[in-house]
């Protein structure tokens, strides 16, 4: 076996002389790549993000390229599904093929194509929900040739931390889930916190993300967080344990469709007076992502404390001044009081279709 070895690397070397001589001006270095009869079917998305709204609609785009010169295949399958955050799964959203439609889960009856021509395969999603946040992938089959393209969906909102009564740093990932849920509001995902730190968020109590890892936006350095001599960034804890480690979370919510308002009242309320006035008025006390929604995408601004539906104290700022958050705009957080203390008015909220 090892004179058989040596004696084809001997004649591996002679060939490379050979070529050597017979072809001095050859680079070595290039390769050379020969296809034939490449790729019949690409897919192409004319855009990789699209900005909505809760409530709102929006269309994925999706464009099928196709070689002419074939006949057309009523088996022609398109499928759009959804990556989870953490790229491991994809969720089915809807599939078509030839007259055959089908729309998936909590997609059902909210999604189609948009199918303006044949080779047409953007989704149109009706009534957005937050969790339809996230990346999508158009996948074309046609017959032997495939082709994919993922397309993001954004939503216009704000993103905000969060913990419960119990106090900081006592969610483990799925406590965080349905804190966030609670409060009308999802667990935010790392590219909306960082759109939120590039727009100044400073905060320095780490908190879930969609993905399982844990982070915080830090925009002023300073000892307690992260190190006074580093870099404003955002300080990244990695992925955690779901079930055993325990944070704050970051939230994120969206438009809503209702009215967010301050209960005028003769007398300040305890927590569960505030509940029956809101009830009395027709609504449901506030929650904390809808008083962040109003302040943020709707420029509320009220200078008065009030009870939200868990039991915290809040007020929104817009425009700082004197005695209302005079250094920046804001919601201003004052604590979990006893419920039974009669020092606060309430916010309210009344949903319409």
């Amino acid at each position: 076996m090892i004179p058989v070895l040596i004696w084809a690397l001997i004649s591996l070397n002679v060939a490379e002389n050979d070529l050597d001589a017979l072809y001095p001006d050859l680079e070595h270095s290039r390769t050379i790549y020969v296809t034939e009869n490449g790729p019949q079917l690409s897919v192409v998305a004319e855009k990789t993000k699209v900005v909505s709204r809760r409530g709102g609609n929006a269309t994925l785009p999706c464009t099928i390229l196709r070689d002419q010169t074939l006949a057309q295949n009523r088996k022609m399958r398109i499928k759009w599904t959804k990556l989870t955050s953490d790229y491991l799964k994809e969720v089915d959203v809807f599939v078509a093929m030839d007259y055959h439609k089908r729309s998936y889960g909590r997609f059902h009856g909210r999604v189609h194509l948009q199918g303006s021509s044949a080779m047409d395969a953007s989704l149109v999603i009706t009534e957005i929900t937050l969790e339809d946040y996230g990346r999508y992938k158009c996948e074309v089959i046609d017959g032997l040739e495939d082709g994919t393209a993922v397309v993001s969906l954004d939503l216009e909102g704000v993103v905000f931390p969060y913990y419960p009564r119990l106090g900081r740093y006592n969610l483990n990932f799925y406590d965080a889930e349905r804190a966030c849920h609670d409060q009308d509001a999802i667990v935010a995902s790392f590219d909306q916190l960082y759109d939120t730190w590039r727009g100044g968020m400073d905060w320095c109590n780490a908190g879930w993300l969609s993905d399982g890892t844990v982070q915080y936006p830090i925009n002023t350095p300073r000892e307690p967080c992260g190190g006074k001599n580093t870099v404003p960034g955002i300080r990244n804890y990695g992925l955690r344990d779901k079930d055993k480690n325990h944070y704050d979370v970051f939230c994120f919510t969206s438009h809503y469709k209702g009215r967010f308002y301050y209960l005028i009242q003769p007398f300040k309320l305890t927590y569960d007076e505030a509940v029956r006035a809101c009830q009395k008025d027709g609504a449901q006390i506030a929650k904390v992502g809808q008083m962040y929604a109003a302040w943020k995408l709707l420029g509320y601004d009220r200078c008065d404390a009030g009870w939200l539906e868990d039991g915290s104290v809040r007020y929104p700022i817009s425009h700082p001044r004197r005695r209302c958050s005079p250094t920046e705009a804001a919601v201003r957080f004052s604590g979990f009081p006893d419920k039974k203390h009669k020092l606060y008015g309430v916010y309210c909220f009344k949903g319409h279709n």
